[in-house]
């Protein structure tokens, strides 16, 4: 092995890359009623009884008031077949991210995309803990459900494609 570099934030940054994680959209409604949604790859389970699961978001994040203050919000699991949602929901206005998207509801009403997820969990905002430069969200899990799609995966800076799913 090689010896460590000076710990810097950059060094930092790659390192965690070299773990690979899932790709989520985190969806809610806003104060005035509008969807709102954002991709997140720092998605984890905490708990089974009860029910919990973790995300976290960034401070500087425009969405964050709204996902502080919301009830309830749900974590949608992209499939491997979702790259263009998951760019999508990472860029633009937070206002337009949902335009020309079916008006898709979970069990407790709160907006979560179509069926062609992996999985989903909607969730009662729980708990927050702001550390570092994030604010990391726990949430009760009240419905979830999943399909038989494969996963998006995101490793080393961008998505895993194996030979099965690059198209």
């Amino acid at each position: 092995m090689s010896p460590l570099p000076e710990f810097d934030a950059a060094f930092f940054r790659t390192a965690l890359g070299r773990f690979a994680t899932g790709v989520t959209v985190v969806s809610t409604t806003g104060l005035s009623g509008e969807r709102i949604g954002m991709t997140v790859s720092s998605f984890n389970s905490v708990s089974l009884n009860p029910p919990l699961v973790l995300w976290s978001l960034s401070r500087a994040s425009s969405s964050l008031q709204a996902f502080l203050r919301c009830e309830r919000y749900v974590i949608n699991v992209l499939s491997a077949e979702q790259i263009a949602l998951a760019r999508h929901f990472a860029t633009g206005t937070t206002s337009e991210r949902f335009n020309g998207l079916p008006d898709v509801s979970a069990p407790h009403g709160t907006p979560r995309l179509d069926e062609r997820n992996a999985a989903w969990f909607e969730c009662r905002n729980r708990s927050q803990y702001e550390e570092g430069d994030h604010v990391i969200m726990v949430g009760e899990v009240l419905a979830c459900g999943c399909s038989t799609e494969d996963p998006l995966v995101f490793h080393a800076g961008g998505f895993d494609l194996t030979p099965a799913r690059q198209t």
